[in-house]
């Protein structure tokens, strides 16, 4: 096992262990007598998330959001959450398995994002890269947002389905990056590939001087591939505050989904200025769609079971494995069964 992901799973324990001990502590935004009215959460640098579009468009109801910082990578933003630093927090699907795996009280409630035709990750390398097959990438680094997720699971699944032995793919440097620089890295060769997704992808491709290896939608079709996690026991003191961000979440996927591309930009945008954080707005003019499967941000089963299956046969979980319906519910969702919000 590398020393990268020996470190990422002793965070993962390590998160679980510390949300057992801590048991009703982080309460966030509780208040002395009934629900929560505040989430405490982690954004993303110059991007707008489905939450935040969702309280800009009024569809929260009086629940507020409380910006607490950005966050690189899905793991960090879970663990955050496992351990009461924030009141939810969103991560690739095979994340949330290991963190459930490790024992931590956490539950996934709606689908944020995922891959389709027009928003998928891709792996991006020079147009005069030699680098077009699996086998190219033995003795290669490959940068990405974090280690353990997404980016990392896809890339391993190509190299299997291209033939590669377990000891072969083990030589495949993966090396983590903030998104926002991993277009520049590979440009100045620090790195042979970058994983590259949604807007900042878009703006890497307009750059020009760059090509497509592979993408998790060519490898795996239209899935939706994260969701948001509350801790369970937050969700058992606050039922209808998380009914309300599932709804909030569900109806803004569904305002983006119909709306013209050119208005879910401009409110973007929008935004991002109100807010006030410094930050380059420019990403989000290459928005077109969360890529999110299921209407309303509905979770399927196979979502969760495609990644429980694919640890288990990595040997990274230990002992009987969890079943889908252990780590998500659709309870919140209006959305489900073909419901409206």
């Amino acid at each position: 096992m590398s020393p990268p992901r020996r470190a990422l799973l002793r965070g993962l324990a390590a998160a679980a262990a510390l949300t057992l001990l801590t048991g009703m502590a982080g309460c966030g935004g509780d208040a002395e007598a009934g629900q929560a009215t505040e989430l405490r959460y982690q954004g993303s640098v110059g991007q707008v998330t489905l939450p935040e579009l969702a309280a800009d468009l009024g569809y929260l109801g009086d629940v507020k959001l409380n910006w607490i910082g950005n966050v690189t990578g899905g793991p960090q933003d879970i663990q955050a959450t496992a351990t009461g630093q924030s009141d939810f927090g969103g991560a690739f699907n095979g994340a949330i398995v290991k963190l459930a795996a490790a024992h931590a009280p956490i539950t996934a409630v709606v689908s944020y994002y995922g891959s389709d035709a027009q928003t998928f990750q891709g792996y991006y390398v020079l147009d005069d890269s030699p680098i077009r097959n699996p086998r190219d990438l033995i003795g290669r680094k490959v940068g990405m947002n974090t280690l353990g997720a997404h980016a990392e699971a896809v890339l391993k699944t190509w190299l299997a389905r291209g033939g590669l032995t377990p000891a072969e793919i083990k030589q495949v440097e993966l090396v983590a990056l903030p998104p926002v620089n991993a277009e520049q890295s590979l440009r100045q060769k620090q790195i042979d590939v970058a994983v590259l997704g949604g807007v900042i992808r878009d703006k890497a491709i307009a750059g020009g001087g760059i090509r497509t290896v592979v993408t998790d939608y060519q490898l795996l079709g239209a899935f939706s591939a994260g969701t948001y996690v509350f801790r369970d026991d937050f969700i058992t003191r606050n039922p209808e505050t998380v009914k309300a961000f599932v709804t909030g979440v569900g109806k803004a996927i569904e305002w983006a989904r119909t709306q013209p591309r050119e208005t879910v930009v401009a409110r973007m945008r929008d935004i991002i200025a109100k807010r006030g954080r410094n930050e380059d707005p420019s990403l989000v003019a290459y928005w077109k769609s969360s890529g999110v499967a299921g209407r309303g941000g509905v979770i399927s089963e196979q979502e969760f079971g495609t990644w429980i299956d694919w640890l288990a046969a990595e040997g990274e979980l230990r002992g009987e494995r969890p079943q889908p319906s252990d780590i998500f519910t659709n309870r919140f969702n209006p959305f489900v069964d073909g419901g409206n919000a």
